[in-house]
């Protein structure tokens, strides 16, 4: 039997590979593999959102330096994003979680404090799950469900021509707060005497550590009857994402550099990097922000709300999905983010 290696296909390309022999049984299985969170229809005037995420040690997190706590916090906030991207409101949450021997009963409350914290910000109720023995260090998934007005669930799938892309919030600043982290590591690696120089930091080493859900602006969308016509929680990046947006709406899209939302923080650290603060924002991923679009007559709604940023607007899909520079010039834009194999 031929082998094909994990890498050839990367993350999505397995996904629609495994994607092609699912069968749907339920005609209440309104939409499956293919957007933030599967969408199951009961019958009501509300559909029912559900995700799932995994968290692995030595792949999504470092334990010398991810407080328990916050990681537990993270764990459910990553989960939450999915929900709000669907323009949803979360509600319940499963914890999975694959223990090693060298986690102490105190290790394990110290973790669940952080999801306890998570579930009161959020006021989704921990339901249930599962625990079991790893090899392989520490293992989290997480499950969570929620719920959307049937006529205001927003897919990646239905941007228009002359829709006004959006982001909330800033991008970047968690890529840059794991360099940081990164950094200090190999410092103490080499000198354990050395104490952590994170002083003045604090903002993106926290988009790192212990970030946000955005369902504050799912409950704004609802004050002022916004809906956007497509979004997805910004997770592996702004341009992988804008991607996404793209190739299932079949539109082009274009983006300003200089319209980009980026911490003076983010800008100052990049720079100490050696790093561009645009390709961090691009590529850097697990800023878990909005981005989305709105039609034109929608933009009065937002225009003043500083949590929300035009960057672009999508097109033709013959013209491709652009990044504008700052030096006037038009460069495609390809995904250069989280690689999972």
């Amino acid at each position: 039997m031929q082998r094909t290696e994990l890498q050839s296909l990367g993350e999505f390309g397995l996904i629609k590979r495994l994607h092609q022999n699912v069968k749907i049984y339920h005609s209440g299985s309104a939409l499956g593999i293919g957007d933030d969170a599967a969408v199951i229809d009961h019958g009501t005037d509300q559909y029912q959102l559900m995700t799932t995420d995994m968290l692995l040690e030595g792949i999504h997190f470092d334990l010398s330096y991810y407080p328990l706590k916050h990681l537990g916090y993270k764990a459910v906030t990553v989960n939450l994003s999915d929900i709000a991207a669907m323009n949803g409101i979360p509600q319940q949450i499963t914890v999975g979680l694959g223990l090693s021997n060298r986690f102490s009963v105190e290790a394990v409350e110290e973790l669940y404090q952080g999801i306890y914290y998570a579930c009161e910000q959020y006021k989704v109720d921990l339901v249930g799950g599962d625990t079991t023995a790893s090899r392989s260090g520490l293992v989290i998934a997480i499950t969570a469900t929620g719920t959307v007005a049937k006529n205001r669930v927003a897919y990646r799938k239905n941007a228009q021509i002359n829709d006004i892309i959006c982001v909330s919030g800033d991008l970047g600043g968690a890529y840059l707060g794991l360099q940081v982290l990164e950094q200090e590591k190999q410092v103490f690696l080499a000198n354990p005497e050395m104490q952590p120089q994170l002083s003045g930091k604090d903002y993106i080493v926290g988009r790192q550590l212990r970030p946000e859900a955005r369902t504050d602006l799912v409950y704004e969308f609802i004050e002022q009857d916004l809906v956007p016509t497509a979004m997805i929680d910004v997770s592996d990046g702004l341009a992988s994402e804008l991607l996404h947006i793209c190739q299932q709406s079949q539109m082009g899209a274009v983006i300003f550099e200089d319209k980009i939302p980026i911490d003076a923080l983010s800008v100052e650290t990049a720079m100490d990097f050696n790093l561009n603060p645009t390709t961090c924002a691009l590529n850097g991923g697990e800023d878990y922000e909005l981005l989305f679009t709105i039609k034109p007559a929608d933009f009065n709604k937002i225009k003043n709300n500083p949590h929300i940023t035009p960057i672009g607007y999508i097109r033709e899909p013959s013209q491709g999905v652009m990044l504008h520079t700052r030096g006037d010039s038009q460069i495609p834009i390809t995904a250069q983010g989280w690689t999972h194999f």
